[in-house]
This record gives C-alpha cells, structure tokens and sequence, in this order.
C-alpha cells in the first residue's frame, strides 16, 4: 500500500506526522504541496477519503483566507477546490493517504488509525 503525506516541511505537527509514520517502517511518497498544490480533482478524491467538506480542509486563520474575502463570502464546493488548489497555503496540514483511507494529522497520532 502506497501512503502518501502532503508535507509542509515548516509545520512542526507536519513534520511529526512525517517522522511517526517513518518509525513505523512506511517509506510515504512525500509531496510538499505548497510547491506541488494537489488539482482541484485530487482534492476531491482526497476529501472523499477523508469523508469531509472542502470547508472542512480550510485554514481559517491565514492571512490569505482573509485576503480572498472568504470570510464574508460564500462559495460553492467546486468554487472553494479551485481555490485551495489555486491557494494551497489554505488546505489544513498534513493529509496522509494510504490506499482508500486518508487522515489529517492533528493530532500526529491521528494517521495511525489509517497505517
């Protein structure tokens, strides 16, 4: 089974999702998705994985989301895809997916459940 970590290698809980799934023996294809954004279609697949919304995925608290108005606006989920795949400093950090399962690692110890 392939496990995949879309990695911000600056985040400290990216960083210890990386390092618990490596201690467990998982060599993961590592994708820093801020220089590689995920399209809006892998994003989709993901989100199915993760059984969650796009909304679900937003970082709320960067300076982008504001910047974009997405806080007074409201927007489709095919709208918001465009936009974290346009945006990839927005998608929450870091997504694990291995086979038909994905999790978000926060805390780290959540990506297990899916190893």
């Amino acid at each position: 089974m392939t496990v995949t970590i879309y990695h911000n290698p600056r985040c400290s809980k990216s960083r210890q999702t990386l390092a618990l799934i490596e201690e467990r023996g998982v060599e993961p294809v590592i994708v820093e998705y801020l220089k590689t954004p995920p399209s809006a279609a892998e994003l989709k697949a993901i989100l199915k994985k993760l059984g969650l919304k796009p909304q679900d995925i937003v970082r709320t608290k960067e300076v982008r989301y504001a910047e974009l108005g997405l806080k007074e606006r409201s927007v489709t989920d095919d709208e918001l895809l465009a936009l974290l795949a346009d945006n990839p400093i927005l998608i929450e950090r870091p997504i694990v997916v291995a086979g038909n399962k994905a999790a978000i690692g926060r805390p780290p110890e959540k990506v297990l459940a899916i190893l």
